[in-house]
């Protein structure tokens, strides 16, 4: 029998053992190195196939990332070059001008009595041809020097006016010397307003606009006939294009279409070699390019991809080791830290199995901020932060669609920025419908980042919009609903006490809490004010407030197996204890913690809250029973002593910091309630004379209290309880005697408890 106890215990121990082995940490590391490599594996490093030029493919060959298809590209290019139209420019010549020189020309002439008809003929032939080409070469030369128009759009205008200039017909140059300087004068302001008026109009073709003088001409104020001629003659010569092709503009209107055209992509996962097909130069050169030709791997991509990930292995197993969390050096929580990645990976990549050039903004649908949020609940925030910063840049290879670059910063910044929003609002969740109000949370947040990025680049629809939007809210929603259904998983799986699984078995319904308050009334006010101590002296040195408080509600459920042997318990009855032997009376008291582990156990209550329940004792004396015993001893000559031994708690003593808290305030909650009306310097004093004592004791000695932080503990608890009683402290400087009276009751309730 003894043999097999030794067994069960080597096993027990080696199977326990692994949760502080080092091999175990390096493996799980080396794990978590593994699960980010492989993550990264597929979008970083290409697949490769042993293939040669002319050979069969055996099978099919898909894109492993978007591909530009430059054939498609080039040709979706001259489309839109095909369909920009020529562009034209209106060039002003001032064609009024024109008209001016005509006629000042035609009075200088007509004036010169000394020239003769026939010169006046032969002049006018000469002089009113050359104002044309006079005028367009000075304005040409202006727009030239000016730079306003380019050379090619003047040389085409040049050829287009010349090509188009008008003819005076020959018996138009005989009538011009006969004309008088009234009719002169009378005509010149007409012909002016007309060749305004059809210069206003863009003109290609001066043919068009020459047909509408003699109309214009017949309604003006002329009368004679000879006038109405001239002037028809002379706005026709005058009459120019002005609209003109502009073959540098149509040029560049068409590069512009050029460089607007987006590059058509081959998707990722779309066929680029079927299975049969002969590997043409064209392929063969297609997937050397894009490195997936076996004799042609480099291994610089997986070398990178190595040292990137060992990069990220190394910032966690650094934050780690140099935490005072228990992650540092228990492997429990290391295993479940690599498993809350390996799921939030997970998601990201199932996700991106949907996601497509057509409908990118399907990652936002993911739930990238779980992982953070669950690292946050059930390990550290701190470290959650770190793991958020990891995320988000998994997140931007994962989700990289298009592959120009090797991340896409959009996922990426939405990662770090949606995870950090889920874990400033989850920190000091205290409800599950938190978890709620943090995927909300993480939705608003995530819609203003995705909204500020469109409007900067400025050049989304809004149909794209409403499409990342919506799936922006659907992701904040599942990364609540994956929160919520994994937190109880992670909870009992590995003995997790998240805030939100303390406030609930907080809640007075609990079974064990209702048979406490039903059975024990007594013992549920204690520990009731136990718990408000605990919380108070916890919170003030950063241990664990909230587990304090409910440890101290569960820490005396033991009680309820025999209520009636505890001082709290014994209303208007006589103390059993008066009458028992002191081992006896001993044994009772002290299988309280023994039995509250045991129900706690039954009741699948987390560790760590039995753990309270089984170290609060520590390993202190029941000094009331030992010195009662000694008593009995001496008064009956028994020769074999009394051993201190006999008369303590088995223990263990004090594991942490929230053991041992709840073990002083339950002391001193004890001892104070003993006092009928306790002083300011009683309590402090008995603060402190207890908590010197189990110093003294060694019942620190297991858990890292500071002397720093039990006076610190001491100083709230003294605050706390004077809140609490302080309707009953009493002031006079002389209560030796009521002391002395009330000095037996505090050590006989001290060592009922």
């Amino acid at each position: 029998m003894k043999n097999q106890v030794s067994i069960q215990g080597k096993l027990q121990y080696r199977l326990a053992g692994w949760k502080y082995s080092a091999l175990v940490r390096f493996l799980l590391f080396l794990v978590l190195t593994l699960l980010f490599y492989t993550a990264l594996m597929g979008r970083l490093i290409p697949q490769t196939y042993d293939i040669t030029l002319g050979s069969v493919a055996e099978k099919d060959i898909l894109a492993p990332r978007a591909i530009e298809n430059a054939i498609a590209t080039e040709k979706a290019k001259e489309d839109a070059a095909q369909r920009v139209q020529p562009v034209y420019r209106i060039v002003s010549l001032k064609n009024e001008l024109i008209i001016e020189a005509m006629f000042e020309k035609l009075q200088q002439i007509n004036a010169d009595t000394e020239v003769t008809l026939g010169d006046k003929v032969n002049i006018f032939k000469t002089v009113i041809p050359n104002l044309i080409d006079d005028h367009v070469n000075r304005q040409i030369k202006l727009y030239t020097d000016s730079g306003q128009y380019n050379d090619t759009l003047l040389q085409e205008m040049r050829q287009k006016i010349t090509e188009q200039q008008y003819r005076i017909p020959e018996e138009t140059y005989y009538k011009m010397p006969r004309v008088s300087k009234e009719d002169l004068t009378a005509m010149e302001p007409v012909a002016k307003e007309i060749v305004t008026r059809l210069m206003n109009d863009q003109i290609m073709d001066a043919q068009t606009a020459r047909a509408k003088v003699a109309e214009l001409v017949n309604t003006s104020t002329l009368t004679k006939s000879t006038a109405r001629e001239m002037v028809q003659e002379l706005v026709r010569e005058a009459i120019t294009p002005n609209k003109f092709f502009d073959q540098k503009g149509t040029d560049e209107a068409k590069g512009h279409a050029r460089d607007n055209v987006k590059p058509v992509y081959i998707n990722k996962n779309d066929v680029l070699v079927k299975k049969g097909d002969i590997i043409s130069e064209e392929i063969y050169q297609r997937l050397s390019g894009l490195e997936m030709l076996k004799d042609e791997t480099s291994y610089a991509p997986k070398l990178g991809l190595a040292l990137l990930v060992v990069m990220f292995t190394f910032v966690i197993f650094m934050f780690v080791k140099q935490s005072a969390l228990s992650i540092s050096h228990s492997n429990v929580q290391l295993l479940m830290l690599v498993l809350i990645m390996f799921l939030n990976i997970l998601g990201m990549k199932l996700f991106s199995l949907v996601q497509n050039l057509d409908y990118p903004y399907i990652g936002f649908l993911a739930p990238t901020a779980m992982g953070a949020m669950l690292i946050t609940i059930l390990l550290d925030a701190n470290l959650a932060f770190i793991a958020a910063v990891l995320f988000s840049v998994i997140a931007s290879v994962i989700f990289n669609t298009d592959h120009l670059q090797a991340f896409d910063f959009r996922y990426g910044l939405l990662t770090l920025v949606t995870s950090f929003a889920a874990i400033f609002s989850i920190q000091r969740a205290s409800q599950r419908s938190s978890i709620l109000k943090a995927g909300v949370i993480v939705a608003l947040l995530g819609m203003a980042l995705v909204g500020s990025l469109m409007l900067i680049e400025d050049h989304e629809t809004k149909k794209s919009v409403l499409f990342a939007f919506s799936f922006i809210v659907g992701g904040g929603l599942l990364t609540a609903v994956f929160v919520i259904g994994l937190l109880p998983f992670f909870e009992a799986a590995f003995g997790i006490l998240s805030p939100l699984k303390l406030v609930e078995l907080s809640n007075p319904n609990h079974p064990l809490l209702r048979k406490l308050l039903t059975e024990t009334p007594g013992t549920y006010h204690h520990s009731v004010m136990v718990g408000n101590l605990a919380e108070a002296a916890a919170e003030s040195i950063g241990a664990n407030g909230l587990l304090c408080r409910v440890g101290a509600y569960y820490h005396d459920i033991g009680k309820t197996k025999r209520p009636n042997y505890f001082i709290e318990n014994q209303s208007n009855i006589e103390n059993p204890h008066d009458k028992m032997d002191p081992a006896l009376s001993k044994s009772i008291i002290v299988a309280h913690a023994r039995d509250g582990v045991e129900m706690l156990s039954e009741h699948h209550i987390p560790k760590p809250i039995r753990d309270i329940a089984e170290q609060h004792h520590g390993t202190t004396l029941l000094q009331f029973f030992y010195h009662k015993a000694k008593k009995i001893a001496e008064a009956e000559n028994d020769p074999k002593p009394v051993e201190e031994a006999d008369f303590r708690y088995p223990g263990p003593k004090a594991q942490s910091k929230e053991a041992a808290i709840v073990g002083i305030a339950d002391c001193v909650e004890a001892a104070v309630r003993s006092l009928r009306s306790p002083t300011l310097e009683q309590i402090d004093s008995m603060v402190r004379k207890i908590i010197k004592s189990r110093l003294d004791d060694g019942q620190f000695n297991e858990c890292d209290l500071t002397i720093k932080e039990l006076d610190q503990i001491a100083k709230i608890l003294n605050e706390t309880l004077l809140g609490i009683f302080h309707s009953r402290i009493e002031y006079p400087n002389d209560l030796q005697a009521q002391n002395q009276n009330d000095a037996s009751k505090q050590v006989k309730r001290s060592q009922n408890e």
